[in-house]
């Protein structure tokens, strides 16, 4: 099963709209981002709590940039 095939079966079973491509790569981002400035764990975690918060991938992208700015 591929990620997407996976990803548009879980978004089914739990209710929500899949992510656009823009949402998708921004997601990514926040989690490589959360991963790469902190502990690895912390990207899964940041992902949970950013889909608790109704904010768009973009800002919560620009949030976690901003913890830990180059």
């Amino acid at each position: 099963m591929t990620r997407q095939e996976w990803l548009r079966a879980f978004c089914a079973e739990i209710g929500v709209e899949v992510p656009s491509a823009e949402e998708e790569a921004a997601l990514l981002e926040l989690a490589a981002t959360a991963a790469h400035d902190s502990e690895r764990p912390a990207a899964p975690l940041a992902c949970w709590a950013a889909g608790r918060t109704g904010r768009s991938p973009d800002e919560l992208r620009e949030i976690a940039r901003a913890i830990n700015p180059p």
